[in-house]
């Protein structure tokens, strides 16, 4: 094999919204090629427990949050984010990578800036429809800006606009490969019942999971549910037709393939993976009080395709949450059109295409 001591660097962190896409991507890249790949993340980040399965190897770098107030934690994190850019230039210099592809969260910035530094071709993907911060830094340096909604090239300045790609966003395999008749055995709900899923993102939704704690027992008598609650909120439970689980991984894509119905927050991974599953959905966004309100803009897009119903968290009680899923986990029609329109969003070559633009980019079209 040519170019054995090529390098590609990657960056990402935080949340699954900036991990999973990534994951995506590297498994298209080890299609055709198998050389170095490193990834630099945080060190208490949960990106070091997810990338085990792609066999990567991972270095940590010192962290700080980028907040859009004033805050005195900015002082010693501005410390840390330059103590970052340091760690990342060592790590660079020491690896040599032919490119870093950079997926967002706070942690992605230094190793973008000392790539930036050691003038390594950057590239940058944003899931969300409005970018983040981390996301609005990178850009001004990357050579490629990827992005998952078309309208999301008009929140970047038209000087660097030439460099947006529209790509969708970027699904595990294993998602797009989900068996709903295995999801079901894992639940072990084989009388026909309906499956309602409540998928609370890679930390959990603790409003979504107070709101379900009310509601749980009259909604399992109906239907299996399965509940991602996150760590902090788990709770065990004897009660039948009701699944509640920290995390789930190798069998999230089974059970969202199983599932008739989803209700979850509007992070744009989830909502990508919720396309590529045909699955309707429920979707309850962050409110612009504990957000900047991505959440809202990307749930509206699901909306307006008719693959979602949106429920405003501040006008929501468990009453009228238990009254809407019923009557849309009762309506199979209603469910089979909005999975329809959830699948017509997804870009089944998003991983594909931006594989293929790194390797094309870093091995200039020699065979490898």
């Amino acid at each position: 094999m040519k170019n054995k001591r090529n390098c590609i660097a990657v960056t990402g962190g935080g949340t699954g919204g900036h991990i999973l896409p990534l994951i995506a991507v590297l498994e298209e890249v080890r299609k055709e090629w198998h050389g170095e790949i490193v990834w630099i993340g945080s060190s208490s980040g949960m990106e070091k427990r997810l990338i085990k399965s792609i066999k990567v190897e991972y270095r940590s770098i010192p962290t700080g949050k980028l907040r859009r107030y004033i805050s005195v934690k900015n002082i010693f994190d501005i410390g840390k984010i330059i103590s970052g850019i340091i760690v990342s230039y060592f790590i660079l210099h020491k690896k040599k990578p032919k490119l870093l592809f950079s997926k967002g969260g706070y942690v992605s910035v230094p190793p973008v800036l000392a790539a930036r530094l050691m003038k390594i071709p950057i590239f940058t993907h944003e899931s969300d429809l409005d970018p983040g911060l981390a996301t609005k830094i990178n850009a001004r340096f990357a050579e490629k800006i990827f992005i998952s909604f078309s309208e999301t090239a008009g929140y970047f300045k038209r000087a660097i606009r030439s460099k947006v790609v529209v790509t969708g966003n970027p699904v595990r395999n294993i998602i797009l490969n989900g068996n709903a008749a295995k999801g079901r055995e894992i639940l072990e709900c084989v009388n026909g019942r309906n499956i309602l899923f409540i998928l609370g993102g890679s930390q959990g939704a603790h409003r979504i999971n107070e709101l379900i704690d009310e509601i749980k027992e009259k909604l399992s008598q109906k239907y299996c549910v399965v509940h991602q609650t996150g760590f902090k909120d788990f709770k065990q439970s004897n009660l039948e037709n009701y699944i509640p689980v920290k995390y789930l991984n190798d069998e999230l894509a089974d059970i969202l393939a199983a599932s008739s119905l989803v209700l979850c927050r509007a992070g744009a991974n989830t909502l990508w993976e919720l396309a590529a599953s045909r699955k309707a959905s429920i979707l309850i966004p962050l409110p612009r009080t504990s957000s900047r309100g991505d959440q809202i803009r990307n749930a509206e897009i699901f909306r307006q395709a008719g693959a979602s119903l949106v429920l405003k968290e501040e006008n929501l009680n468990a009453d009228t949450l238990l009254e809407i899923i019923t009557k849309l986990l009762d309506n199979r029609e209603q469910l089979s059109i909005m999975g329809e329109n959830a699948g017509k969003l997804f870009n089944r070559d998003s991983s594909r295409k931006i594989a293929r633009m790194i390797i094309d980019t870093v091995f200039d079209n020699e065979e490898y």
